[in-house]
């Protein structure tokens, strides 16, 4: 196979986690031209999966979905000389890059894979300073990809490298980028970044999703990337979904922090990307700049943090507070020996005069956690079970009672570049190693955007913030981040001034009392906040309702707040 070569490459996306469509590999190989397809399967949540799977089974620790797809789709790739590029590998990319060779001799193709490691850092936890680690995995550029790509290979299949990685990769080595041509190649992170999780780019999970006229089943993104970086974010015609200004936007706030967003190979400055509209289903991406990249490596570090248990007990109709507060006391008074960690929760679903026994309903949590099994084992559902009979009236929980399961913590950690080794295996077997980056640059604030001049005093109506304002959230290890926008300048000048930090621990009272960031984005007309701590130890953690931070914009758009009548029309 061997991709196309000219003015623009077009790189394709067919899954944004474990577990996404499996008919995309194929929607993406029949609907439209591509030179490259990608896929990025891993998250802070997966690579604790993929560590216990490893556990289990040495040769196992890779995204096996990929392969599912890759057995009816390989074939097809081949006719259409697309190359594959993807951090399937997981935690053993080598077994996953054997794994894609015997299949293609089953198959009677001939196909060169290749793929990238190094970013296991588990042997090395207790020298690196984070031992007792189950799985430790350094986020590595693309350098690999692009050196596997030179070396012709049709699959590259990598570990842990960031997810705007097997993007830039096909990008750099199509285009035959220097590692200091930084503006193109933070030009590549940007599309890179915007079509890394799939249908999020499309409509998928998209603010105002009720101006998009079919998302019965939105088509996956692909990026039109230029010589100098710039690119156009657009999908395979007739295919759902939508791809617009709104939904690129979206899509770019996704888990970032301020106006730089570093990676291992260039710190893109957010601040400078500029969208415009091109047509149908068509979002340009300009003006982007590069800086270097920093001097360290993030590293996902994940831990068996213990084991956890959970009960949800259901209280009806009249006197709620009473009840949840007798049968939290008569449970907690009849463990014998109380966890290490006992968390209750009430979440008041319940309506007044309900007209079904469910709305009439609330629901109270209790999650224990302890490193000893037992604790949280059947001495704590059978001192739930006990209550049955003696407790609150209408007394039920929504599920049985269980053993205690093993819960994960994570932890990001860093190292310097120059200590994780990053190796490109070409398809012959023969093994390059690729050279940290040679000018760094560490990734301080920027200093924050100026205000633009705030809007005359006017009359002001009572409305959810969601009626003018789009947001995306989503988790960083335990800290969230929330991304608002609006469509006009008028309203950007409001926002810009009302929604403070102050104002956001005010709205979502659950982070009244953590470290709020708050960064400006005016090329966007983003205001995006970073909260620190509120999601505890990590998704696998549960320390919330929403372990992943996934509704935390659309909780506060549904806040009530004062809005410039004019700004509503």
């Amino acid at each position: 196979m061997t991709g196309a070569t000219g003015g623009v490459v077009r790189i394709g996306n067919c899954s944004g986690f474990y577990g996404d469509r499996l008919a995309a590999m194929r929607e993406m190989l029949t609907g439209g031209d591509l030179d490259y397809l990608t896929g990025d399967y891993l998250a802070e949540l997966t690579m604790l999966i993929l560590a216990r799977d490893r556990a289990k089974s040495p040769e196992r620790g890779y995204a096996r979905t990929f392969l599912t797809q890759l057995e009816e789709c390989l074939g097809l790739a081949v006719d259409k000389g697309v190359r594959i590029v993807t951090n399937a590998g997981g935690l053993n990319p080598a077994g996953l890059a054997d794994a894609v060779r015997a299949l293609a001799d089953r198959l009677g193709l001939r196909v060169r894979v290749a793929h990238v490691e190094g970013d296991d850092l588990v042997g090395r936890a207790e020298e690196l300073g984070f031992g007792g680690a189950l799985a430790a995995n350094a986020y590595l550029g693309a350098w690999g990809i692009v050196d596997c790509l030179r070396a012709g290979a049709d699959v590259v299949v990598t570990g842990r490298v960031t997810d705007a990685s097997v993007t830039v990769g096909p990008a750099a080595a199509h285009f035959g980028w220097d590692r200091t041509d930084y503006d193109a190649l933070a030009g590549a992170v940007a599309a890179g970044h915007v079509i890394e999780c799939g249908a999020q780019a499309t409509g998928g999970n998209y603010a105002f999703f009720t101006e998009l006229a079919d998302l019965r089943h939105p088509g996956f993104p692909l990026a039109e990337i230029h010589p100098d970086g710039s690119s156009v974010i657009t999908k395979h015609p007739g295919t759902g979904g939508a791809v617009t200004v709104g939904t690129v936007t979206a899509q770019l706030l996704y888990e970032i922090g301020g106006a730089r967003y570093p990676n291992p190979d260039v710190t893109l400055r957010v601040d400078t990307v500029e969208l415009t509209d091109d047509g149908p289903d068509r979002v340009r991406i300009i003006g982007v700049r590069g800086e270097p990249p920093p001097p360290s490596l993030k590293v996902s570090v994940n831990r068996i943090g213990g084991f956890r248990n959970e009960m949800t007990l259901v209280l009806t109709g009249l006197d709620i507070e009473a009840k949840a507060a007798l049968v939290r006391d008569q449970l907690e008074s009849h463990l014998t020996v109380r966890p290490a960690e006992m968390e209750w929760t009430l979440a008041r679903t319940d309506h007044p005069d309900a007209d079904t026994e469910e709305t009439a309903s609330a629901l109270l949590h209790c999650v224990v956690r302890d490193p000893d099994p037992d604790k949280v084992g059947r001495q704590f559902s059978s001192a739930a079970v006990e209550l049955a009979l003696a407790s609150y009236p209408g007394f039920h929980a929504t599920s049985p009672p269980g053993s205690g399961q093993v819960y994960g913590v994570f932890e990001p950690a860093y190292v310097p570049a120059d200590a994780v080794p990053h190796v490109a295996v070409h398809p012959d077997g023969t093994r390059v190693e690729i050279a940290p980056p040679a000018d760094v640059l560490e990734p301080g604030l920027v200093p924050q955007a100026g205000l633009p001049e705030p809007l005359p005093a006017g009359e002001t109506v009572r409305a959810p913030l969601g009626r003018i304002a789009g947001a995306r959230s989503g988790d960083k290890g335990g800290s969230a981040n929330v991304g608002v926008w609006v469509r006009t300048d008028e309203q950007w000048r409001w926002l810009a001034h009302y929604l403070t930090a102050e104002r956001l621990r005010d709205l979502l009272p659950e982070a009244a009392e953590l470290p709020v960031t708050r960064h400006l984005l005016p090329n966007l007309r983003v205001v995006n906040f970073v909260i620190d701590g509120i999601l505890g130890l990590g998704v696998a953690y549960h320390a919330r309702f929403d372990p992943q931070a996934k509704g935390l914009g659309e909780w506060l758009r549904s806040r009530t707040v004062d809005i410039p009548k004019g700004l509503l029309a």
